[in-house]
């Protein structure tokens, strides 16, 4: 098997491919040979050792697989070489073969690619997680979404849409800001690359404006720095404002404002979630996949990438240049 190790600490450039030998998958465990792996912002701060789970060293980065069962380890029932699965697997997944824990697994649905299972869980995982069990969003409420243009940002928009909620896509360029629209946002707004306090001043009034009324009901932030505190201004009586990432920094937030506004902070944390209740997982997943069939959800895949090119998807990820989800194959 071949994969890109992670050696040292530092960029995308780091990451080498290498030639490994061959795994076999130990009791309880499933063989997966590798067909695509999803690329996800955590992929670009694990190895820089930034993230909150630190692997030991070497490993590949890549939590997010689609393959077909190569082997199966002893004890392991319900399934048979060649079924198609996805999994999430922390890290790992840029590679050609990983043992998972068999529980790990997840049947892909005949009719999708797996190009598009291995961008499906982490992206849709996350943003149901959030909008359905943190949010709980109800039809005709509004929805902001910052980094809306991204991954998880995108899965918010086709959720939120699917939810009945009036979609607001905020964005730093005008190309992000044609693709949300295309994807189903409703309104889109542009914000530049840094914010002072007169365009946060500013950046907060277009929210309000764009809502439609007093203030929007759900703010998805998935940036953070300076534009949370804006849009934390700019929410509406009782809102949700639901804090998913920080790629911009981790915002100075003056707790006065959620007492103002009557609104809840509230952590999204969704790997946790996973583990801490796989029941409401299964559920969600359930439900995602019905969704996907029926058409109201696809990966949006802007590039697709040889494994081998993990550094280039890397970079797209982590200088904000992706649109949609980055996907890396094994031809």
């Amino acid at each position: 098997m071949k994969a890109m190790l992670s050696i040292e600490p530092g960029g995308p450039e780091s990451l080498t491919w290498t030639e490994l030998p061959d795994p076999a998958p130990a009791k309880g465990e499933l063989l997966v040979e590798i067909r695509a792996a999803g690329v996800n912002f955590p992929d670009t701060l694990i190895i820089q050792d930034l993230y909150q789970m630190k692997p030991p060293r070497p490993f590949a980065p890549g939590g997010e697989i689609a393959g077909v069962v190569a082997a199966i380890g002893e004890g392991v029932e319900g399934y048979a070489i060649g079924d198609r699965v996805l999994a999430l697997t922390g890290h790992g997944g840029f590679a050609t073969h990983r043992c998972i824990d068999a529980a790990q697994a997840i049947r892909i649905p005949d009719a999708m690619p797996f190009e598009d299972a291995a961008c499906f869980v982490f992206t849709y995982g996350t943003s149901y997680h959030a909008l359905k069990d943190r949010a709980h969003m109800k039809p005709g409420e509004s929805l902001l979404i910052l980094g809306a243009a991204g991954g998880v940002g995108v899965a918010a928009i086709e959720l939120g849409k699917a939810m009945g909620a009036k979609v607001i896509a905020a964005v730093s360029s005008d190309d992000k800001a044609a693709f949300c629209r295309e994807v189903g946002a409703d309104e889109t707004l542009v914000y530049g690359r840094s914010l002072d306090k007169g365009q946060q001043k500013d950046f907060s009034s277009q929210i309000k404006s764009l809502s439609g009324k007093d203030g929007v009901d759900v703010v998805y932030d998935s940036v953070g720095g300076a534009y949370s505190e804006p849009a934390l201004r700019a929410m509406a009586w009782e809102g949700r404002f639901l804090v998913v990432g920080f790629p911009a920094g981790i915002a100075q937030i003056p707790m006065n404002l959620p007492l103002l506004k009557g609104c809840d902070i509230v952590g999204v944390f969704w790997g946790a979630s996973v583990y801490r209740d796989p029941k409401g997982h299964a559920e969600n997943m359930a439900e995602l996949f019905a969704l996907y069939e029926q058409g109201k959800i696809k990966p949006r895949i802007s590039e697709t990438l040889k494994m081998q090119d993990a550094a280039t998807a890397l970079n797209l990820v982590q200088d904000r240049k992706a649109l949609g989800k980055i996907v890396l194959t094994n031809d």
